[in-house]
């Protein structure tokens, strides 16, 4: 089986670029920041970083969802390292994301076997992590780190 998703640009102005999603959804600007860009909207490097935080939510809650468990709300916080090659070019290094479950860790059945697994499903962050360090955390509602 394959899927396929499918993105158009076009570009507005500068290194501003509208987004056209396949399927639906609303348009979204994407924009370098300065000096390039205004910075009017995510730039490549925020969303990609975006879409492994995401996706690693959405299989976190999936995970949870299969043992009948509610850790809501899921938040997350990912960071995007920008480096430089050995050409002195700009290059996400690693991305590191910590997700927060939203109740104690102690108040979530079978939480060991969820975190063991949850991150072998996100199809993003899997693949991303083929080209780069992608390190991910897990903690509680009270900052107790569980993975």
């Amino acid at each position: 089986m394959s899927d396929q998703v499918r993105v158009s640009l076009k570009e507005v102005e500068g290194y501003r670029f509208e987004n056209m999603f396949a399927g639906g959804g609303a348009p979204l600007v994407t924009d370098e920041p300065p000096p390039l860009g205004e910075g009017a909207g995510p730039s490549p490097s925020q969303l990609l970083t975006a879409a492994v935080a995401n996706c690693l939510c959405a299989s976190l809650r999936f995970a949870l969802q299969k043992f009948h468990q509610d850790a809501s709300p899921l938040t997350a916080e990912a960071t995007a390292t920008i480096e430089r090659n050995a050409h002195q070019r700009l290059r996400v290094g690693r991305i590191e994301v910590v997700l927060q479950l939203g109740r104690p860790a102690s108040e979530i059945a079978h939480l060991d076997r969820i975190l063991a697994s949850f991150e072998d499903y996100c199809t993003v962050s899997q693949s991303v992590a083929q080209g780069l360090p992608v390190l991910t955390s897990v903690v509680d509602i009270h900052g107790v780190r569980c993975k």
